[in-house]
């Protein structure tokens, strides 16, 4: 579409002035001024270079900024919003702290912290018939928690623990007898285990059919929705990716998603990429209408919820609940990770969007997940060839050097979840898959020295959303214990930086609009108190966040 810019459609030009201005536009790198005008860049530049635009329009100067820096807006291509907005209202149990807008979670690293926590949880409930949902539950820090250990804590009420990837949900006696399916129907699902309680990938999406009556009660789900506004605002973001739209409830998650983030107080915009199957609660049935119902969907774009002609797909189990597949030598103790769809209905669903020119991303997070994305990749490219497909290879936990080689080759591109290796590289070292693959999960440093387009997301509530504390984690690959894990997976700044603006724009397709500040672009900013390139690196995530500007208009942190 082409947008009239005629004197007749602006209003009155704003100049912000900065210490400096960031631009990731390498053709003008640095900048001390930059003109809007109706949420559009005019011209980057300084005071003087501008000077034919100061001269033939209205404008008025604004250094509120002038001792600030000014980067593109931050972007963050793979967050969920509606995930974030049900779990936040949880009782949060977590082996790391967390710093949430009403409370701060904080570090229980053991079995019996996290059972005595749950348990004063359990006490502190007036109400019988509540029902105890927490959030958190790492089986690393916190052994086994499974049905007859949640049976101890209360035989009488609902317990349901999620697991932090949020692909894992365990339930005492209580809870399973409160679900809707009766428990033959559930001993028949694949990935179900009644004997200890849990519910796991498409298993989990089966327990969420009872537990939205509670997670998405509108007054519940619109608290969390305004916690959710402010972590994404705290962490200077201005685009996000709803990276699996709905989850449970299309016409509910519309309607929140519209009134709270489609409003003029949200300084964000969410560029929304639809699952690519309906039923995710069934491991290996599809429908015959899915690209209907996916470009239906898309009719519904607005300015500041849109879809991007997207879809995503699902190859193998969660990072953090370690599900994930695996190539040989697979885990140490042996277990086999989880397929969240069946590589047939996978490899189908990606031929029927393929052939549609979908841009495809995929949840791949286990070298052997990566091989399925890979192998379908290039099945398709020798049926049918396309150019700038840009599909997607979402998380890239543990992969080889030669399916990076591989992305590469057939033009593939990655969303990376760079925060698996601070959290979680020593801890699957030690008790998962050893040190070689453990210090080289997230292998960014290989990604940049072959030049593949990588954008890093949270994933949110995989990890905070804070694109700083992303860049930090791949500039530096410190561990949780402050010690460097793979120093040669470490990236420049540069393509760390541009991996939380530019780069992960063009992840969504929509580098054309925002990730770099030029004429023509978006008015997206986001306000620095430091400039990340005069700061030493270990020191990147602790930059304090002014604010955002959003389509021109100032959002400080309140």
């Amino acid at each position: 579409m082409i947008e009239d810019f005629s004197e007749t459609a602006m209003s009155q030009m704003t100049v912000y002035t900065a210490r400096n201005i960031r631009t990731m536009n390498p053709s003008l790198p640095e900048a001390t001024v930059v003109a809007v005008k109706d949420g559009r860049i005019i011209e980057v530049g300084t005071l003087e270079s501008m000077a034919p635009w100061l001269e033939a329009h209205d404008h008025v100067v604004d250094n509120r900024f002038k001792d600030h820096i000014l980067m593109p807006g931050f972007v963050d291509p793979h967050l969920h919003p509606t995930i974030g907005s049900m779990l936040l209202p949880c009782h949060w149990v977590t082996a790391m702290e967390w710093q949430l807008p009403d409370r701060v979670s904080p570090a229980i690293k053991t079995h019996e912290g996290f059972m005595d926590r749950l348990a004063e949880i359990e006490r502190s409930l007036s109400d019988p018939r509540e029902i105890l949902i927490s959030w958190g539950y790492h089986k690393i820090w916190h052994g086994d928690v499974y049905r007859k250990q949640l049976n101890r804590i209360s035989d009488s009420r609902p317990i349901f623990v999620c697991q932090r990837s949020f692909h894992e949900i365990v339930a005492n006696d209580a809870g399973i007898d409160w679900m809707e399916p009766a428990r033959d129907e559930l001993e028949r699902h694949e990935q179900v285990d009644l004997e200890t309680g849990r519910f796991f990938e498409t298993g989990m999406f089966l327990a969420l059919k009872s537990l939205k009556r509670i997670m998405m009660d509108p007054e519940r789900f619109a608290q969390g929705m305004a916690q959710m506004k402010k972590l994404m605002h705290r962490g200077g973001e201005t685009t996000v990716g709803d990276m699996a739209f709905p989850l449970t409830d299309e016409a509910f998650e519309w309607e929140m998603l519209s009134d709270n983030f489609g409003s003029d107080d949200a300084p964000f915009r969410i560029a929304i990429t639809p699952r690519g199957i309906n039923d995710m609660a069934s491991y290996g049935g599809r429908t015959a209408d899915e690209l209907k119902r996916v470009n239906e969907l898309e009719e519904r774009s607005t300015d500041k919820l849109r879809f991007t002609n997207s879809i995503k797909l699902f190859a193998d189990g969660g990072f953090n609940a370690e599900l994930m597949q695996l190539l040989p030598p697979g885990y140490i103790d042996g277990h086999h990770g989880e397929w969240m769809m069946a590589p047939e209905v996978f490899e189908d669903l990606a031929r029927l969007y393929w052939n549609a020119g979908k841009q495809i991303h995929v949840h791949c997070t286990g070298d052997l997940g990566v091989e399925l994305a890979l192998s379908v990749l290039e099945k398709l490219q020798a049926e049918r060839p396309r150019f700038n497909h840009r599909f997607t290879i979402e998380h890239l936990g543990v992969s080889t050097p030669e399916q990076v080689r591989r992305i590469k080759d057939h033009g593939g591109i990655v969303s990376a979840a760079v925060y698996y290796v601070h959290e979680l590289g020593e801890a699957y070292w030690h008790g998962s898959i050893g040190f070689e693959r453990a210090s080289q999960m997230s292998r960014m440093g290989t990604l940049e020295r072959l030049g593949v387009m990588t954008g890093f997301h949270s994933d949110f509530l995989v990890s905070p959303p804070q694109p700083l504390k992303l860049a930090w984690v791949a500039v530096n690959r410190i561990a949780e214990s402050g010690a460097v894990l793979g120093e040669r997976e470490r990236t420049s700044l540069d393509f760390a930086m541009r991996a939380i603006t530019i780069d992960a724009a063009y992840v969504l397709n929509m580098e054309n609009e925002i990730g770099s500040i030029r004429a023509g672009k978006l008015a997206d900013f986001t306000v620095l108190e430091a400039d990340p390139w005069e700061t030493p690196l270990e020191d990147l995530k602790d930059i304090p966040i002014w604010g955002t500007v959003f389509e021109g208009r100032p959002f400080p942190i309140k």
